[in-house]
């Protein structure tokens, strides 16, 4: 489908079953072949099934392309919905189509696997308001590549990004898509002084690792993203693309869209790839058509196999089947099947809300065939408890309830759940506050709000599941974020580079909590169980374990204003248990008046909380403590 160069030129391929003519336009083999007056172009050739498609001798590379569409209800150019890349020399929606060879690109991550689901870390981010290397420029995927080495060296081993195809609004989330094979021009780079400076950290970071690339390599926008992959994996992280099926859209004003793309009169319905149900501002394809559901599972696939995604993240899809009642639960179970045959280690995760189990079940169960799914017990649990902290010593605080959400419910296995304290919908402004905000709303650099923080950062790390950390949440970003590129609501880097000293604390206690999860295989295990509640006193204990071989590990976690002293708690044996982790020793680090263990505890006590000995224990005010056996 679509333009493809090949030997000699290039095929196009289209889906117009209500066209009364469709013509290939463009400079094409260096000839100018846009409409005139009487000449509409290269007249494509139409099959019984109601696809366009013809050849064009000599096309080359970087030339630019459209289709001239004459329909029942009007003529005039589409945009290829298969393009790979649109120009950035117009202003979209009016942009040209660009050939591009997927070959040409020299990939250098032949020796990376996809992490087990098991072992996931991800660290979510919207490459527009990331980061920009140029202050003031909106981020691009370059921009994302600079941030590579800190990535690293944060522990993160999944980068997930929010949407990165053509959206139709100057700025966005990116869930407005509008050209699904087309990476967002507004986060390419196409200035070749720019380009230069950004081929420095290309070659730093691809190091020896051969072949070599140069400026024409990191060219074309489609590269740029080929370029981030690459050396992600080069330096140990996946990339997971997050994709929107449950609608597109909206089109006002653009005429050139995917929206009544043959040209045809009526209603939505008759758009060809579309319903007359709308979402969010867009409208819902149409997925009982067998080409519609291709279109969609085509662009799946295509991320895996031009970017090498590692995996993709699908919006809503709870709306998608609640759009498409008829088709929908069955269109997922083809797309997460053919997608695993593509790529069987690659990680599918859905988002459906209520949380339902079935769609993390195999399709020959009944089930949708995705691999995991959004999870929200912890992050409703935990914001709340930090919540009702912030009201002061005498509120009431509800440990239960954050316990409640220390498994996934309803999955057969912890890691089919996503887990976050904060993501791109809960933080967007408007929204929810950030967490060092909602643990003081009054001053988000208090120790209030740096102490609590750290337990619902240290919660998110300490538990089952897949832990989600959405962007700046690591150096206690305190404010809402939004999708302007140019905003005062882009995460704050000048801090972290200027030394904010709350900032660089925060930043190592989570590099360091990262570590501990990679090295103590207990907090990545699937088991849990909470032994000791205690609302009054704002404490809670667990004990997490590896099945069959041990590596007992006890975190403990007190939301207290106060430091509690020899704290009574169960252990599971006997004997002198290490201090593996104290968040208290990160405020203001190294922390003069740390409330700790001096390295130890021994469980020398007698019986308690089900367990044979017990231990005197020193808890710091809103603290989380690792202790391993």
């Amino acid at each position: 489908m679509g333009g493809n160069l090949v030997a000699g030129g290039a095929t196009f391929r289209v889906w117009a079953p209500g066209a009364r003519a469709v013509y290939i336009n463009g400079i094409l083999g260096g000839t100018d072949c846009w409409k005139k007056d009487t000449e509409p172009g290269l007249l494509l050739q139409k099959d019984g099934a109601g696809f366009w498609s013809g050849f064009f001798a000599d096309a080359k590379e970087g030339e630019p392309y459209k289709y001239y569409v004459v329909g029942g209800g009007s003529s005039g150019y589409k945009r290829d919905p298969y393009a790979r890349e649109l120009g950035a020399d117009q202003p979209f929606p009016h942009c040209n189509c660009i050939l591009r060879q997927p070959a040409a690109y020299p990939w250098h991550d032949g020796a990376f696997v996809t992490p087990d689901y098991s072992n996931m870390i991800v660290y979510q981010a919207h490459v527009g308001t990331f980061y920009s290397k140029v202050p003031g420029n909106g981020g691009t995927f370059l921009d994302v590549v600079e941030k590579i080495e800190y990535l690293a060296a944060l522990g993160i081993n999944v980068l997930q990004l929010l949407p990165v195809d053509e959206f139709e609004t100057q700025t966005s989330l990116g869930y407005n898509g509008s050209d699904y094979f087309s990476p967002d021009s507004r986060y390419g780079v196409t200035d070749q002084t720019a380009l230069e400076g950004y081929l420095e950290t290309v070659k730093r970071l691809l190091g020896n690792a051969g072949p070599a690339l140069n400026i024409d390599h990191i060219r074309p926008i489609p590269n740029q993203v080929k370029v981030l992959v690459d050396l992600c994996h080069l330096h140990g992280i996946a990339v997971v693309f997050d994709v929107v099926y449950n609608h597109a859209g909206g089109f006002d004003g653009d005429d050139e869209s995917i929206f009544f793309w043959d040209r045809g009169s009526g209603d939505n319905n008759a758009s060809l790839y579309f319903t007359d149900k709308g979402w969010a501002g867009g409208l819902s394809f149409a997925l009982w058509k067998q080409e519609v559901r291709q279109f969609l599972i085509d662009n799946a696939l295509f991320y895996r196999r031009e970017f090498h995604a590692d995996g993709l993240r699908y919006d809503e899809i709870s709306a998608l089947v609640a759009l498409n009642q008829n088709t929908g639960w069955k269109f997922c179970q083809d797309l997460t099947g053919t997608v695993r045959y593509a790529h069987d280690r690659g990680l599918q995760n859905a988002e459906f809300w209520p949380v339902n189990p079935d769609i993390v079940k195999p399709a020959a169960w009944g089930g949708a065939g995705f691999d995991v799914t959004q999870h929200d017990g912890l992050r409703t649990s935990v914001r709340q408890a930090v919540g009702q902290a912030s009201a002061g010593a005498s509120s009431a605080v509800s440990m239960d309830a954050v316990a409640g959400g220390l498994y996934p419910g309803g999955l057969s296995v912890p890691w089919q759940g996503v887990a976050c304290v904060e993501n791109h919908d809960e933080v967007f402004s408007g929204r929810g506050a950030r967490i060092p905000h909602l643990a003081d709303g009054s001053n988000s650099r208090s120790f209030w709000a740096r102490s609590r923080s750290r337990v619902a950062t240290g919660l998110l790390l300490t538990v089952p599941g897949i832990p989600q950390i959405f962007m700046g949440q690591e150096f206690l970003e305190d404010k809402q974020w939004n999708d302007d590129p140019g905003g005062a609501n882009r995460i704050y880097w000048g801090g972290l580079d200027a030394g904010d000293k709350s900032m660089v604390d925060f930043l190592r206690f989570t590099q360091d909590l990262i570590r501990l999860r990679w090295t103590n295989g207990a907090l990545r295990s699937n088991s849990i169980h909470v032994f000791h509640v205690h609302n009054d006193n704002r404490v809670l204990a667990f004990h997490r374990w590896i099945e069959g071989s041990g590596r007992d590990t006890i975190v403990v976690v007190s939301l207290h204003d106060q430091p509690l002293y020899n704290y009574q708690l169960g252990m599971p044996y006997g004997g002198r248990w290490s201090e593996a982790f104290n968040s208290d020793v990160y405020d203001q680090w190294v922390n003069p008046y740390v409330t700790g263990n001096g390295g130890h505890v021994d469980a020398n006590g007698g019986p308690m909380h089900g367990f044979g000995q017990s231990a005197s224990v020193n808890i710091p005010p809103n603290g989380i403590l690792v202790f391993g056996g």
